[in-house]
């Protein structure tokens, strides 16, 4: 008898802590859907930042100085 209840302890506290496991992941999700959308604003501004001054020298470059 008292093995039974042990195994009905042990099964409950195992059911329990697999049903609280659930729950995490749309957190999970949702964190890396955030740091996703960080990375690529991130990686959008470093490419206009580049692109910015090249653009800049080649308007200098053949300005209207020669018109």
């Amino acid at each position: 008898m008292k093995s039974i209840k042990a195994l009905f302890i042990i099964t409950a506290l195992t059911a329990s802590s697999l049903a609280m496991a659930e729950g995490g992941g749309d957190r999970v999700i949702a964190h890396m859907e955030q740091a996703r959308k960080v990375s690529m604003d991130y990686q959008l501004a470093q490419k206009q930042k580049a692109e910015a001054p090249v653009a800049e020298s080649k308007a200098k470059a053949t300005g209207h100085a020669s018109c």
